[in-house]
């Protein structure tokens, strides 16, 4: 008896406030069809994963090593240029508290509008440069996405959100990730959006 093929499961480990997070999830739906994996977004709350592990935002931990930063744009600008990604725009409020954000992504799995409010999020940080950690302007934004940012913005103090949030972020911990984006492709690990390429290379294996 031949046993049926399973499908490649792809898991994103995942938060707003990475502009390289935007920049894999404008790429890895697509990538995800074309392989024909199943595509799991984890909301994990990246500052929390830094202090699990002892990790610094770039900005911090190299600031002192003379062309990384710099190189890191570059990067960046590459990546951009490479998928037409030309409407990112480096958010004037940055660095953004996303602890709301993503308790608001974990309130929208449940409510089932996951894609819907990670389009809105992602724009409105990394398009249209909000200040997402101001509650009115997040309820305002959902609301003009046609979700119920009042509804969303209550459910965020549930303690069973909060404690949600919290555990997958020391799950991520502990399966190895230590920022944000992170990867697991059936269950091996990769960092960051240059390692799409090696992501297909599995997939296509």
């Amino acid at each position: 008896m031949v046993k049926p093929m399973t499908r490649p499961l792809i898991e994103f480990l995942f938060d707003f406030g990475s502009p390289n997070a935007y920049l894999v999830w404008k790429v890895l739906p697509d990538l995800a069809r074309r392989h024909d994996a199943d595509l799991r977004v984890v909301p994990c709350l990246l500052g929390g994963l830094f202090k699990l592990t002892g990790n610094q935002a770039p900005m911090l931990a190299f600031a002192g090593v003379k062309g990384k930063l710099a190189y890191d744009r570059l990067e960046m600008q590459r990546f951009v240029a490479r998928h037409g990604l030309t409407r990112l725009v480096m958010n004037p409020h940055f660095p953004v508290n996303t602890l709301l954000m993503m308790r608001g992504l974990v309130v929208a799995r449940h409510m089932g509008v996951e894609a819907a409010y990670i389009e809105a999020g992602l724009a409105a940080m990394w398009e249209d440069g909000r200040k997402m950690d101001d509650p009115a302007v997040f309820v305002a934004t959902l609301d003009a996405a046609g979700l119920n940012g009042a509804a969303i913005l209550a459910a965020t103090q549930d303690p069973d959100v909060k404690a949600e949030l919290a555990a997958q972020t020391e799950t991520a911990a502990a399966r190895g990730a230590f920022g944000i984006p992170t990867l697991f492709v059936d269950g091996e690990i990769y960092f960051g959006k240059e390692r799409l390429s090696q992501i297909e290379e599995q997939l296509t294996a």
